[in-house]
């Protein structure tokens, strides 16, 4: 079984779209959603919900008005100003630093652990999928994208898949590090813009930093043929694998408009160019 990440310096440079098609051209295979902020790979996939399961993480101070005797205590070293003069506490405000349930002379405040989203585990046309949400301005994404991880790993290994394609977050932060550590290539989509380049060069750093197979695509090249040059010249210099270049194709809007990949979509030269990168990232299988 092999780990691939679909991930980008920025976001809007076509990653989803791109492992959606992984998605059709793939056999026996697990998909997981690793976006967990802004997941959207089940808008072409269409997943059917199998488990629903509770997403807890971080902690929330809460008062027991029967034990508490107003001292005041809690109120005056709250840094973040969350328990207010009723000695109510603010969730939004709390921080679960934990320090106010330390000082709290009558023990009346215990932390309670925060409901932080949900993850499902899916049927697609193609196969099983792992995915996620993160509640609104939720934290700690990282540990939810390594609970998907997980769990489409032991989905893959229970039933003998031979890939696991994971749709990773934009950026270089917690999540996507989560979604880099321990997987086999590192597939970067960036397209032919200054920060496109920019930021390809910085998840790429991050990527090389934990021992990570990395290889890119060029999305939309045709659009800034210079730009697209420059791309080129760096991943010469920086002995990084151009697995393939995808023209600008409206068909693929409609596709996504449509709910359906480029390769369920119809023919044409961007559909062509995305199977051919498939194919090169299955030699890669094959020679590691």
């Amino acid at each position: 079984m092999k780990q691939i990440v679909v991930i980008s310096g920025k976001g809007g440079t076509g990653k989803t779209v791109i492992t959606g098609a992984f998605a059709a051209l793939a056999k026996n295979k697990v998909m997981a959603d690793c976006d967990v902020d802004a997941a959207d790979l089940h808008l072409l996939l269409k997943p059917k919900i199998k488990e629903r399961n509770i997403f807890k993480s971080g902690v929330t101070a809460v008062i027991d008005k029967s034990k508490c005797t107003e001292c005041g205590k809690c109120i005056k070293i709250c840094r973040f100003n969350a328990i207010n003069k009723d000695f109510v506490v603010d969730p939004i405000s709390c921080e679960g630093c934990v320090f106010c349930s330390f000082v709290c002379p009558a023990e009346a405040i215990k932390m309670e652990k925060n409901v932080s989203g949900e993850w499902f585990i899916s049927d697609t046309r193609f196969g099983p999928m792992v995915h996620a949400k993160l509640g609104i301005a939720e934290e700690n994404s990282g540990k939810l994208v390594s609970l998907v991880r997980q769990k489409a790993k032991e989905i893959a290994e229970k039933r003998k898949c031979d890939w696991v394609i994971i749709d990773g977050a934009p950026g270089i932060g917690c999540p996507v590090i989560a979604s880099l550590t321990g997987i086999d290539c590192a597939l970067v989509i960036t397209e032919p813009t200054l920060s496109g380049l920019h930021d390809a060069d910085r998840v790429i750093g991050v990527a090389r930093h934990f021992g990570i197979l990395v290889k890119l695509v060029i999305n939309k090249y045709d659009l800034n043929i210079d730009i697209t040059k420059k791309i080129e010249n760096y991943c010469r210099d920086n002995d990084i694998q151009v697995l393939g270049k995808v023209i600008f194709d409206k068909s693929i809007v409609k596709a996504m408009v449509e709910g359906k990949t480029i390769i369920e979509y119809r023919d044409g030269k961007a559909k062509e160019e995305i199977a051919a990168i498939w194919d090169r990232l299955q030699e890669i299988k094959e020679k590691r």
